[in-house]
């Protein structure tokens, strides 16, 4: 039984900056994975580790402790051809919805542990659950049935696995403590650690929509990511990619499937076609396929259509239905016009993403139900001209009530128009070996 009040003392120091001991550490996983701490012990721990940091001694610690705290099921000693994937957030990421059938219709198996939505960016098991029937809770027997049915798996974290981190996640997302780098390092290596996959490929986003805003704060995460990975023996590499404006238009859980479903099918958002491709890339080079090879097969899969038969075999395997018309929709829609003419000179993603979650695509608190056919469309991208009254998003909102008013306004002054057009962010800066950090010091 965990002594909450010596605990105290353990969030004291961490308040005053100081290291954490390795008791510390020890007492705060296990008082998440028993429940035996009280959560405002939890949510004050979270904060302070939020406000000061941990040492890569302390993040060590966190995620050794966090990954023992339930199962590991290894997966690369029975399935060593299986390959995942990870992001760390932005808006309209609809990647993993692309890359996990996109890869199988090639021939590369992929097993993912997904998250539901945090903070401003929406889950990717609260998009697939707007599939009618589409199930993602499977134990390690129902993973492999998955594999060997459709080639691609996206599960639910079990109670088994990482039960420390289902806590800890629920928590961070209700206590503003989400944009933490060894809270973010700790929650997704104790998971992908545990999932036990050979293959890891990883999305570091960048930019007004990321957790992390500059190009430096992505490639220090990307970079302890990776070696956290390739330290357990994981054939790991990380893209750092643009996130100021969202990746694709459609921001939400119904919205993004279908925003998936175009891209699979061989149209689709280039900026979303474009990271999911570079993705399914750089994970078939980790695993020794040539890369104009591997681009080669990927982009002939979405041509000839193989992309869309393996995301429904996919969705079939899972429970779900595969027929897009069955997909929730919207109950009202509200256009968003300029006020003026001019160039979209800047998008706040990360107020557009919480709108968002606020019209229904996430949670205010951990039990709240979510609205699947709310979200926002974006039609007006960087660099774009618009003319006064062009529509610049439409507002969709479900049976969630919401500020109607509050939320359009949000999302109009979310654009900022400008008289000349500006510089757009490179979409894939590239690997982490390749982007020098010092060379983005305005950015």
């Amino acid at each position: 039984m965990v002594t909450t009040v010596s605990f105290v003392e353990a969030i004291a120091r961490k308040r005053d900056d100081e290291q954490l001991r390795r008791d510390d550490v020890r007492t705060f996983v296990d008082g998440a994975t028993r429940h035996d701490l009280p959560v405002e012990q939890l949510a004050a721990m979270l904060m302070a580790i939020c406000c000061h940091g941990m040492s890569p001694e302390e993040t060590n610690w966190l995620t050794l402790d966090m990954l023992h705290s339930g199962e590991a099921w290894n997966l690369a000693a029975s399935r060593p051809e299986a390959i995942d994937k990870h992001s760390t957030g932005g808006v309209g990421d609809t990647v993993s919805l692309i890359l996990a059938p996109l890869l199988a219709s090639v021939g590369v198996p992929v097993a993912m542990m997904a998250g539901r939505g945090l903070g401003h960016s929406q889950g990717t098991l609260d998009k697939l659950e707007a599939i009618p029937g589409f199930s993602c809770d499977h134990d390690r027997d129902g993973l492999d049935r998955l594999l060997d049915s459709a080639g691609a798996a996206i599960i639910a974290q079990t109670a088994e696995i990482a039960p420390a981190d289902r806590t800890l996640y629920a928590l961070r997302d209700v206590t503003a403590t989400v944009p933490s780098l060894p809270l973010i390092v700790a929650s997704i290596m104790s998971k992908k650690l545990a999932l036990g996959s050979g293959t890891l490929v990883l999305d570091v986003k960048w930019g007004r929509g990321a957790f992390r805003e500059t190009v430096a704060e992505a490639h220090e995460l990307a970079t302890a990511l990776r070696q956290v990975a390739r330290d357990s023996g994981v054939a790991c590499e990380a893209l750092i990619t643009d996130m100021n404006q969202p990746l694709g238009p459609a921001l939400g859980t119904a919205t993004e499937v279908r925003a998936a479903i175009e891209v699979l099918s061989g149209a689709g958002d280039p900026r979303l076609r474009e990271v999911s491709v570079r993705l399914s890339e750089q994970a078939m080079v980790l695993r020794g396929i040539d890369a104009t090879d591997a681009r080669s097969r990927l982009e002939s899969s979405l041509a000839s259509g193989d992309a869309l038969d393996s995301w429904n075999r996919m969705v079939v395997a899972h429970g779900g239905d595969p027929d897009p018309e069955r997909l929730p929709h919207p109950e009202r829609t509200l256009e968003i016009v300029a006020d003026r003419s001019g160039y979209v000179g800047g998008i706040a993603a990360a107020t557009l993403g919480r709108v968002a979650a606020a019209v229904g695509a996430g949670r205010s608190h951990r039990d709240e139900a979510l609205a699947f056919g709310a979200g926002v469309t974006v039609h007006a991208r960087l660099g774009d001209k618009v003319e006064k009254g062009q529509p610049l998003a439409i507002l969709e909102t479900g049976d969630r009530r919401v500020d109607v008013d509050s939320l359009t306004h949000r999302v109009g002054t979310a654009f900022e128009i400008v008289e000349a057009p500006s510089e757009i962010p490179e979409l894939v800066l590239g690997t982490v070996d390749e982007v020098d950090p010092t060379a983005f010091s305005n950015r």
